[in-house]
């Protein structure tokens, strides 16, 4: 069965002015795991004890390439202190989407988690899917370059359906290699850009997607909202109340 948990980049504003009240109101709205972005100078044993005193478990970390690719070990030994072992790419800028390089560092990063006791995977974008290298999707180039003991896939399925293919497609493609994905839901503005919205206020099959995941043998559905048009703790407590009638209405997660 699937577990909830929250991208805590969400709350960024919140985290910034308060850290540790901002992870007691998630622990109170009801999430039962983050995944952090950044932890605000606080060291691994502060976060640990915060960690304890919620009950909240540290799912994952998204970290900067450059940070992951010079700094491995001392992101590995933060991270396995916090009671983290998945670290996570989670962004390229155009500058760094040199695929075949990135392919090879990742592979890098990979065996210096593998080694370290931790797991390396890659957070996806809609422009690995609208990109293209070697006659494929940049995202399937990436996969199918690095070996899944090396890089597993967190995939944001939102943006799988805003590059132009089907999540629940994806997720089958990629089932046991899938320990997270982000659950998201969005609708389109005016001009074809993509608005992040409350889970249930949008145009994603998220219903499908849930169950294709736990077919899989996904482990974390992370709900995540880019931007928000009201309160963000509001509104992922109103994303959390959508998991919870998905439950209740037979769905196959924790909550």
């Amino acid at each position: 069965m699937l577990k909830l948990g929250l991208q805590l980049y969400t709350l960024r504003e919140e985290l910034e002015q308060d850290f540790e009240g901002t992870l007691r109101k998630v622990a109170e709205i009801g999430y039962s795991g983050v995944e952090f972005y950044h932890f605000f100078d606080r060291t691994a044993a502060e976060v640990k004890q915060l960690l304890k005193d919620t009950g909240l478990v540290a799912l994952g970390a998204h970290r900067p390439y450059d940070t992951l690719l010079k700094d491995t070990e001392q992101e590995i030994a933060f991270n396995l202190e916090i009671g983290n072992s998945n670290l996570i790419v989670p962004y390229l800028t155009e500058e760094q989407r040199n695929w075949e390089e990135v392919a090879a560092n990742l592979r890098i990063i990979g065996e210096k988690c593998k080694a370290g006791g931790a797991v390396l995977s890659y957070h996806n974008h809609d422009f690995e899917f609208t990109e293209r290298f070697s006659d494929r999707t940049a995202f399937d180039f990436l996969f199918e370059t690095v070996p899944s003991e090396l890089l597993q896939v967190e995939m944001d399925t939102c943006w799988v359906y805003y590059g132009g293919y089907d999540p629940v497609e994806y997720i089958n493609k990629y089932a046991g290699r899938l320990p997270i994905i982000h659950l998201k839901d969005m609708k389109k503005r005016e001009d074809g850009t993509a608005e992040t919205v409350v889970l249930g206020e949008g145009i994603v099959d998220l219903g499908a997607i849930l169950a294709a995941a736990e077919q899989a043998g996904t482990e974390w559905a992370v709900v995540e909202q880019d931007y928000c048009s009201r309160s963000p703790l509001e509104s992922v407590a109103d994303s959390l109340k959508w998991v919870k009638a998905y439950a209740d209405q037979g769905g196959k997660v924790h909550v």
